[in-house]
């Protein structure tokens, strides 16, 4: 019998090379997505239409979920996406639309007690445009975000010792009304709570700076990664 695991990497890490988009690959995000309480805690409730590939020079791979090691994820990863859900609005072959991609950690310093939470890692966008890959490579070849913009500069994951593990969430947004002008995004003042007011009790982060900046959520991919 397949893992859960296993169903993920073919219905959802298929690639530009399947047949047709799956809509049991959207399930299967949403549904780790809300196993591991990103939807709602990080994000409102939507159901994913890409497909998001996190790749890190290091050839690890973001997998929904998978622990990573933060030394393996210093520098800053490649970001491919496609199509995954058979009704999909997003057509990920219109080369003048521009994706966000943001990195956000939930549980800074730690899940317990995440007073910085949400911590900003990364904010960038830029278009897809058809990836380079080897023809003898029977593997997935999904189009990669090039050209990109960064809003703020990838902070590679490095969790507290003794934190426990941490959520890494990735999501990619597009502009919800539609443009295909450029996109002028704001820059957080700070990496902490995504530079807004901290609340006692009450997180802030990526869901109001996406509001904010008129963007509507299309994909989602997360690991954890823990310094022991």
């Amino acid at each position: 019998m397949a893992s859960a695991q296993d169903e993920i990497s073919q219905h959802v890490l298929q690639g530009s090379g399947a047949s047709q988009p799956s809509a049991t690959a959207a399930k299967l995000v949403h549904e780790k997505l809300k196993e591991a309480e990103i939807i709602p805690t990080v994000i409102d409730d939507f159901t994913p239409s890409l497909g998001l590939h996190v790749t890190w020079p290091s050839k690890e791979h973001a997998m929904l979920g998978n622990t990573l090691t933060p030394k393996k994820l210093q520098d800053e990863p490649s970001i491919a996406l496609h199509d995954i859900e058979a009704t999909a609005s997003v057509d990920t072959s219109a080369s003048n639309v521009s994706y966000v991609i943001t990195l956000t950690d939930p549980d800074a310093p730690s899940r317990d007690k995440p007073k910085w939470s949400e911590f900003c890692h990364w904010i960038a966008s830029g278009v897809l445009k058809p990836a380079l890959c080897d023809p003898k490579d029977p593997g997935p070849c999904p189009p990669v975000l090039s050209d990109l913009d960064e809003v703020m500069s990838y902070k590679p994951p490095g969790p507290p010792k003794g934190t426990g593990k941490h959520r890494y969430v990735f999501l990619a947004f597009v502009p919800s009304n539609g443009t295909t002008d450029k996109l002028h995004l704001t820059k957080p003042s700070d990496r902490k709570h995504w530079g807004y007011d901290a609340e006692k009790g009450k997180t802030k982060g990526v869901r109001e700076w996406a509001a904010e900046n008129g963007l509507a959520p299309v994909g989602a991919n997360f690991i954890y990664a823990e310094n022991e």
